[in-house]
């Protein structure tokens, strides 16, 4: 999206918020790429599903082809605690697996008055599915997802009062599950049409598909139907789950009847490149400039914290996932719209790029905080920073991707390839920075792999790339991409893997 507003609360013991955030933000961390999260898993899980009543299957995860795995893996969590390694092609796990992809959930969150003072507080007031239509076993783990899905569709706090006017904002999140499964929000919020003062609600589709810009478009439909009424989003959204989703590059059409309108045909395409299905790289060429951007990348990669800040949730939200997906095929915990409730959080000594809305920003900055860098998304500037941000990288390897960035930019018209072009130079800085690490990758007789650091850096030839190297390897960020690929007996065959071959 472009791994994300982060937070977990299925099967979490009670902690304190802030504990709660730290402790989820560690897990998602790792999981936003697409990477498999239960490599580790294999040898444990039983090895055929035969026998396996679907009455039996608690839960069901799915992991998507990433950097280290080319093929889906389907793991069932059955009502005895077991976990079952499901064959993706047997025809029952197809059906699994088809039904997960297409339960689009969709709540519409209101806010509702107290019962005492003047607040209001979100409250659901409309769902799809109905309870009995969900996926085996689902019904807990739904009641727990819609929880944290009130606190990040209002993560504004609860001082509200009805507005005649308020501009349509359109943004996501991300809640990941404590055994790394995640599912995506986006939602758009609006004030409904209506005469005199009145007060925003959200739409929100729940999704494990990481695919903003057709979402974008679904929600548009949702909103459309709901200016005339409710009854008529609900066979829109059959029609959606019943529905192939579409394949990368292709693209599905939905047939839709709207009352005085007639019948519609709606076509919804997925980006080609599944790396940058959750992508829009617009919203932060707009608020700051390439070098801004550059130095923000170089933030990421020593893992510092980064905190954004800006008016609208659709800038914060937009501009995060943007520059954690410059990361790929790397991936950090990050949190698009930090909730009100759990400001405190950003304070901490944890780093991880988060989102804070500009009412706030006088907080941040009274508050002490070391190795920062703060972007002010509303001017286009720094308002704090460590200094060294231009010395990070390779100059040689900066150059290059300020002159790619720089090369034909004004002639690109699209959205995918504003995405492409963007992002990327990035990801050949890390093919030419580390895209030799196979080659280090040691293997015993049982194909467990074994990195070989030392080698790797002194394989580099430029003395400016193996100073960025020796200091890249001790980050989080690598040594979990790296834990992944000693596990991969097989060469990864994802976007970054053919980007490397094609040098």
């Amino acid at each position: 999206m472009a791994r994300a507003a982060t937070l977990a609360v299925f099967r979490v013991p009670r902690l304190p918020q802030a504990a709660l955030l730290l402790l989820l933000l560690v897990v998602a961390g790792r999981h936003v790429t697409g990477a498999p999260v239960v490599s580790e898993l294999r040898c444990q899980c039983l090895q055929s599903a035969h026998g396996i009543h679907p009455k039996n299957i608690r839960s069901v995860k799915v992991t998507s082809p990433g950097p280290h795995c080319a093929q889906t893996e389907v793991i069932a969590t059955l009502k005895n605690g077991q976990d079952a390694c499901l064959n993706p092609t047997a025809p029952m796990v197809k059906k699994i697996i088809q039904r997960m992809l297409n339960t689009a959930h969709l709540p519409v969150v209101s806010l509702k008055k107290k019962h005492l003072g003047d607040d209001y507080e979100p409250t659901i007031t409309y769902q799809f599915p109905k309870w009995e239509n969900l996926l085996w076993g689902q019904q807990e783990e739904e009641e727990r997802l819609l929880k944290a899905i009130l606190l990040f569709c209002f993560p504004d706090g609860n001082a509200w009062a009805p507005l005649t006017e308020y501009p349509r904002e359109t943004f996501s999140f991300i809640l990941t599950n404590v055994n790394g499964s995640r599912k995506i929000g986006y939602c758009r919020r609006l004030l409904p049409a209506g005469p005199g003062p009145r007060l925003p609600k959200v739409y929100c589709i729940i999704s494990c598909i990481g695919c903003f810009g057709l979402f974008s478009k679904i929600l548009d439909e949702v909103e459309k139907r709901h200016q005339i009424s409710m009854t008529v989003i609900y066979p829109f959204m059959q029609g959606l789950r019943e529905a192939a989703f579409p394949a990368p590059g292709k693209t599905v059409t939905l047939k839709s009847f709207i009352p005085d309108s007639g019948t519609e045909f709606i076509s919804l395409t997925r980006p080609l490149d599944s790396h940058l299905e959750h992508m829009d790289f617009s919203s932060l060429l707009q608020c700051l400039g390439f070098e801004q951007i550059l130095q923000i990348f170089a933030s990421a990669v020593l893992e510092r914290k980064i905190i954004f800040l800006a008016e609208g949730l659709s800038t914060l939200s937009q501009c995060i996932h943007a520059a954690a997906a410059l990361l790929y095929p790397f991936s950090w915990a990050h949190i698009p719209v930090v909730p009100e409730s759990l400001l405190a959080t950003v304070y901490c000594p944890t780093h991880f790029m988060v989102g804070v809305q500009m009412r706030f920003r006088q907080a941040v900055l009274d508050s002490p905080m070391e190795e920062v860098l703060l972007v002010n998304l509303c001017e286009g500037t720094f308002l704090m920073s460590v200094g060294d941000e231009k010395d990070i990288l390779p100059p040689k390897l900066q150059d290059d991707i300020l002159d790619s960035l720089d090369q034909g930019i004004n002639e690109l018209t699209t959205a995918e390839q504003i995405n492409e072009h963007v992002s990327g130079p990035f990801v050949q800085f890390f093919v030419k920075t580390v895209g030799h690490y196979a080659s280090f990758i040691k293997r015993e007789a049982n194909g467990q792999g074994h990195f070989q650091e030392r080698p790797f850096c002194k394989a580099l030839t430029s003395k400016t790339n193996r100073q960025f190297v020796k200091k890249f390897v001790k980050t989080r960020l690598f040594s979990l991409f790296i834990q992944e690929a000693e596990k991969s007996k097989n060469p990864p065959a994802g976007y970054f893997q053919q980007k490397i071959l094609e040098c």
